[in-house]
């Protein structure tokens, strides 16, 4: 009896830290196109193939085009945050190269924690 409870306790230390890394803020701040971080950004292209470590991010294959919505800034720089047809998430910069930029002036802003949430068949999972 006390193997199968320190069994459930282990999965339960497993499941809160996978969780509280998936809800992880990666960063106080971005930058967007507009203020409401609707207007695409760039159009970037896929420079390598890409799988990320969890539903919050992107993945992509080299040489597919890319839709950048905003860019995480100044303590996480390298992330930025686009489309490729119906996914939608985050990624290295250093992994594209872009083709064409969309708008004349990047806004700065907080971000807010449902920027972190990841979206599973178009539901938010809180976890």
């Amino acid at each position: 009896m006390s193997r199968i409870l320190d069994q459930r306790i282990l999965l339960l230390v497993i499941s809160f830290s996978a969780s509280v890394q998936s809800t992880k803020v990666l960063s106080k701040w971005k930058k967007c196109g507009d203020l409401e971080c609707e207007k695409a950004m760039s159009r970037v292209q896929a420079t390598t193939d890409y799988l990320g470590p969890d539903c919050r991010y992107l993945n992509f294959k080299t040489g597919e085009e890319i839709i950048v919505y905003s860019k995480l800034s100044r303590e996480n720089e390298n992330l930025w945050t686009g489309s490729k047809g119906k996914d939608f998430g985050y990624f290295p910069r250093d992994a594209v190269k872009v083709e064409e930029v969309l708008i004349g002036e990047e806004v700065e802003m907080l971000t807010k924690e449902t920027d972190f949430l990841c979206l599973n068949e178009d539901k938010y999972n809180f976890e």
